[in-house]
């Protein structure tokens, strides 16, 4: 999770004092990159996964499932077994690499090398996902799990839900009413940027999810399990005083956000256009593939009426005064700032010419000192409203001992601001004297139960960025549109009851495919006409063509309109292929053997399933378990034994001695039995 770095922490006042040295200097930094890289071409495709666990440990006797505290010595177990494994391994094959996260209780895995664009490394992803859980799993107790599960459903609840047991009153870092201080990674950083988030904002932060009202849930709803009382902080108040809504679940502190595990995908492009094409393209995304992963129903012991992390998340880090939110006038602060920094992205970036201007629609603050500045350089408008805009925000976390930094040797004052503006797609420049490009990382899925799915979900959109790239394909629609999309996505069913703003013609060209076979008819001749050879990997540097015809003119309202979840996935009408088509036309480009498709269509086929409702979403498989649990009793709370055999049975979907026919395919073996495959 962002930048670690060790040293002495500064307090807020202190870390105040030099937010506009970290910024001035932040944008030194940039732009020497700039001068430096921003000609750098032809860098292949590379790219990689990041998928998060929360470590539970199961107390059978106690029917109790609680979060282990235990993640220092775990990391230094895995790191010394993963060291001597590569060691043995040398250049044969990568080890994959484990690091922290802000839960004590998390483990986050990456493959140990980049994947490149051959078909091979494409069908090893669900094994290398498969091999790091083994190999954690293979080191933890054995009444430990490690489970890719979004929200651990009981954080923050009165009681016993982590081991070893700690009190919340000692909570010095977020003050919090429900977590105590050692939930989260003993590193420097985490209580730091906990507290000083708390202390810039002025007060703790307030996260209200709406409450599942069901049919014996009381109405208003006051949560009898926080205690109004309590007065051991000078914020203990708030929650009596309004932060605490009625008829929602109340969380106050980080903790409940980047608690939270997902997947995240990081994409190397050809050269920096590229990069913007791609990070453009992948915005209107991020809320389908949101609510496609949707797995997080469940907050605080509470059933809540949402089934995704996302606002949890912005709320736990919103760090925005009373004056930023627009609930006092401007005098201390600068800016009205619409967003929390962990939100969806507000501008695009990309010079393309069919990136229409009034795309970009919501009023958007930015550093003007600090656009002007890069516009004088010789940057572009786009990426310098970009740049500014990111660099509204004060850093959070200063280490005494990095204070003054070589600009042209250093990105760490960049990053301190850029790793802590968390929105659903990041543009990412190439670090110091590294072998590494230009990237985009996409990050608005939420994990899934199993290997197979987070494979299937990794895979799917690998294609899909090359069908984007390949086809030149147009997503654009209005940032208001696509904020719109955010909120609707995280609605209870979104995946089959809600309907999302989407393009209805994503071709860039004036003459686009015709789509009335299932896998639309892009075919080998390509857009053209002209004959192509199929590829034999996935590649970067796809030039962006002529616009001489395919510059979007008219009304942009007339570009989109509020389409289901499957017809976004599956295609709507005789124009659009849908999401899926698209890859499997891009697919048809490629040199893939039988047994190569036959893998992918099983992972194409759970993406289709769950895009159509025959699959349920994780989330909703959760609510369904919750509700007919025999100990459920209708009112909304998760009792520690629910939780205790909600978990297991995931650990045992997992596995594959479970079966879940609705939520998973019939022939799904599962991890024990196959190695996670089909």
């Amino acid at each position: 999770m962002g930048l670690l770095s060790l040293g002495t922490p500064l307090s807020w006042p202190d870390t105040k004092k030099y937010a506009e040295h970290v910024r001035s200097h932040g944008i030194a930094q940039f732009l020497h990159t700039w001068d430096k890289l921003k000609d750098r071409q032809g860098d292949e495709l590379l790219w990689g996964d990041e998928i998060e666990y929360l470590v539970v440990a199961f107390d059978a006797v106690e029917k109790n499932a609680k979060l282990s505290l235990r993640q220092s010595e775990i990391l230094a177990k895995l790191g010394s077994i993963c060291e001597d494994l590569s060691d043995e391994a040398g250049e044969k094959f990568a080890i994959p690499t484990f690091h922290p996260e802000y839960g004590r209780y998390m483990l986050e895995s990456t493959p140990g090398s980049p994947y490149t664009g051959s078909l091979a490394d494409l069908l090893s992803v669900e094994g290398n996902m498969r091999y790091r859980r083994s190999l954690a799993r293979k080191h933890l107790e054995d009444h430990e799990v490690p489970l890719s599960f979004t929200s651990f459903p009981r954080l923050g609840t009165p009681g016993m839900f982590t081991v070893p047991h700690f009190d919340p009153t000692n909570a010095v870092s977020s003050h919090s009413l429900f977590l105590p201080q050692e939930i989260s990674n003993p590193h420097a950083r985490f209580p730091t940027l906990t507290a000083n988030i708390r202390s810039r904002r002025g007060s703790k932060v307030a996260i209200n999810l709406p409450l599942f009202f069901d049919k014996n849930t009381p109405r208003p709803f006051v949560d009898p399990t926080i205690p109004w009382d309590r007065d051991v902080y000078p914020e203990d108040p708030e929650a009596k005083n309004g932060a605490a809504l009625p008829d929602h679940i109340y969380m106050d502190a980080m903790g409940f956000g980047m608690g939270c595990c997902c997947l995240q995908l990081t994409f190397q492009s050809c050269n920096v256009t590229e990069a913007r094409r791609l990070y453009d393209a992948f915005i209107p995304l991020g809320p389908i593939m949101l609510a496609l992963t949707a797995a997080s129903p469940l907050y605080r012991g509470y059933v809540a009426d949402v089934d995704c992390r996302w606002n949890v998340i912005a709320g736990s880090v919103d760090d925005r005064t009373e004056e930023e939110r627009g609930l006092k006038p401007l005098k201390q602060d600068k800016f009205v700032i619409p967003k929390s920094r962990y939100d969806s992205v507000d501008l695009y970036i990309s010079e393309d010419l069919i990136n229409r201007p009034e795309y970009n629609d919501t009023s958007v603050p930015y550093d003007i000192p600090i656009y002007k500045r890069l516009r004088e350089h010789g940057l572009d408008d786009l990426l310098s409203k970009h740049i500014a805009h990111l660099f509204i925000r004060d850093p959070l976390v200063i280490f005494s001992e990095l204070v003054d930094q070589d600009d042209t040797t250093s990105m760490d004052h960049f990053e301190n601001i850029q790793s802590t503006n968390w929105q659903t797609v990041r543009f990412k420049p190439p670090p110091p004297d590294s072998p590494i490009g230009w990237r985009v990382e996409f990050r608005s899925m939420e994990v899934q139960l199993t290997d197979f799915e987070n494979a299937a979900f990794a895979v799917f959109f690998v294609l899909l960025s090359r069908a984007i790239l390949s086809f030149d394909l147009n997503l654009y629609m209005p940032i208001s549109k696509v904020d719109e999309n955010m909120q609707t996505a995280q609605k209870r069913d979104a995946a089959r009851a809600d309907k999302f703003y989407f393009r209805k013609n994503v071709f860039s060209t004036q003459t686009s495919p015709s789509a009335t076979s299932s896998a639309c008819s892009v075919d080998d001749a390509g857009l053209n006409g002209s004959a192509k050879p199929k590829e034999k990997k996935l590649r970067n540097c796809f030039p962006i063509p002529p616009r001489t015809n395919g510059i979007p003119r008219g009304p942009v309202e007339a570009e989109y309109e509020r389409m289901t979840l499957e017809e976004i996935m599956l295609g709507k009408g005789n124009e659009y292929p849908g999401l899926i088509g698209l890859v499997r036309a891009y697919l048809d480009t490629l040199d893939v053997d039988a047994e190569t498709g036959r893998r992918l269509d099983k992972y194409l086929d759970l993406i289709k399933r769950r895009s159509n409702g025959s699959l349920l979403t994780t989330a909703s498989w959760i609510r369904n378990f919750v509700r007919t649990h025999p100990k459920y009793k209708f009112d909304s709370v998760v009792s520690q034994e629910i939780n205790y055999d909600l978990l297991v049975a995931v650990d045992q979907i997992e596995r594959g001695t479970r079966k879940e026919p609705s939520l998973m395919p019939q022939d799904y073996c599962g991890g024990v039995a196959d190695q996670g495959r089909l």
